[in-house]
């Protein structure tokens, strides 16, 4: 044997983390394998809801193409990527939900007003990469999206008849966005893209613009208003969206209650604080698709970090224990539940102090949380309550009455953020949305928070 084929035979035996390049191997995987089942897909509920959104939304945009990404899958770390997520307009949108479906883009393409989809003024459509063949390489050798290596992927007839959307190959992508686009006061198709969610879309569509004229100020106009009306589509949830959230609710109340079992270990362990958190990360995972966001456990001095995640501190008795959490169903419509309560089960007179006065706070809200009352007055009511009730302690250097004025908020130093906010597919939802059409606004029969 020649030293070359020598270092060959060496380097092929060293390289054992590669896919293996013989003939014979790729032959021998790309045969033999079962079918894929394919007996047809019953539709989803909530497809006939998700196409009454997509209406709405292409009635605010006639004549235009939108471009709503997934999102690309993200990496934690060198090769690993975090599980995948998509982006809450996507998801309203589409009605996909768990990790459907990295790098997808729904694109709002512009028909004759009236005469796209549900009498809307677009035909609508799914792009994404489809399961590959078994006989190709993406089937075996590729890490991220191989059926061997991540499990089964959806086809484009599965999302089709699931979800009723036109589905296409992602490979069908850049002609999709590009043509005809332009400014469309010169004739051309303008383009209101969601941003900051695929920087390979963002790419694509800020190349096009540049080759048709189109102004960066205009661009930018084009996307927030998009985004806006995105987030404000989202303020009234329809019937399955408040079936989501209910879920999502219960699988927390029982996240909480595992936390109270976890209590006697917590208090054993030198990170009690993980103990409780991990107590209800088991049942985001069992029971839904995950947190909603992260878990907040802190007890002690960490429970005055309003958002205390490190979540590395000790359970004591004689403390007490905040914990802010909410599970996300597979939907990915979230909760959001905080709750503070004594590690021993017994408050002291400080501690009953501050908690019942913290309670006559959130019952003077939800007092006045009904239609008709503006939103921003939820949080007021609640201010009156604990205003007052620190002037009783003598914390406040003025009166609570002067603390309550737009001059004062002094009593704002024990609460510097809002009583409430939207809750959905995103546990700060609707964030997007004009001023008066949220924090100003009339509450709504569908708007939870």
């Amino acid at each position: 044997m020649t030293e070359n084929n020598e270092k060959s035979t060496e380097a092929q035996k060293t390289d054992h983390r590669s896919t293996p390049k013989a003939s014979a191997f790729t032959e021998f995987i790309a045969a033999n394998w079962a079918p894929a089942e394919d007996d047809g897909y019953t539709r989803e509920p909530v497809a006939d809801y998700a196409a009454e959104r997509r209406a709405k939304i292409s009635k605010a945009f006639p004549g235009e193409r939108l471009v709503l990404p997934a999102g690309p899958l993200k990496v934690r770390s060198n090769d690993c990527d975090y599980r995948f997520r998509p982006h809450s307009a996507f998801a309203h949108q589409t009605g996909l939900g768990i990790d459907h479906e990295p790098d997808a883009v729904l694109i709002f393409e512009p028909v004759e007003e009236g005469t796209g989809d549900n009498g809307s003024n677009h035909e609508v459509t799914l792009y994404f990469r489809p399961l590959a063949g078994r006989d190709t390489a993406e089937f075996y050798a590729d890490a991220r999206y191989g059926e061997f290596w991540v499990g089964p992927r959806p086809t484009l007839k599965e999302f089709s008849e699931r979800y009723g959307l036109r589905t296409r190959d992602l490979s069908e992508l850049e002609v999709a966005i590009t043509k005809n686009a332009g400014n469309q006061g010169l004739g051309g198709v303008n383009i209101r893209l969601v941003r900051n969610v695929d920087p390979a879309v963002d790419a694509l569509v800020d190349t096009s613009r540049y080759n048709t004229g189109v102004e960066l100020e205009q661009a930018d106009k084009l996307d927030s208003e998009l985004a806006v009306a995105l987030s404000e589509a989202r303020l009234i949830k329809d019937a399955i969206e408040v079936e989501n959230l209910q879920r999502s609710v219960d699988m927390t109340v029982k996240g909480f209650e595992e936390v109270i079992r976890a209590l006697p270990k917590a208090k054993e362990h030198h990170r009690g604080e993980r103990v409780v958190e991990t107590a209800f990360f088991s049942v985001a995972r069992t029971d839904g698709n995950d947190l909603g966001y992260d878990t907040i456990a802190a007890c002690g001095n960490n429970a005055t970090i309003l958002h205390w995640i490190r979540n590395n501190g000790t359970v004591d008795d004689g403390k007490l224990l905040l914990l802010d959490a909410g599970v996300e169903d597979d939907t990915l419509y979230t909760a959001d539940v905080t709750r503070t309560f004594p590690v021993n089960g017994k408050f002291t007179e400080v501690q009953a102090k501050v908690y019942n006065a913290v309670l006559d706070a959130a019952d003077a809200a939800f007092a006045v949380a009904k239609p008709g009352t503006k939103f921003y007055e939820i949080h007021e009511a609640a201010m009156n309550v604990l205003a007052h009730r620190l002037e009783e302690w003598g914390l406040l250097p003025v009166s609570a009455d002067v603390s309550l004025t737009v001059e004062g908020g002094q009593h704002r130093r024990w609460m510097p953020h809002g009583t409430s906010h939207h809750l959905g597919l995103d546990v700060h939802d609707c964030a997007q949305a004009k001023a008066e059409l949220y924090m100003w606004a009339e509450l709504e029969p569908g708007m939870v928070f």
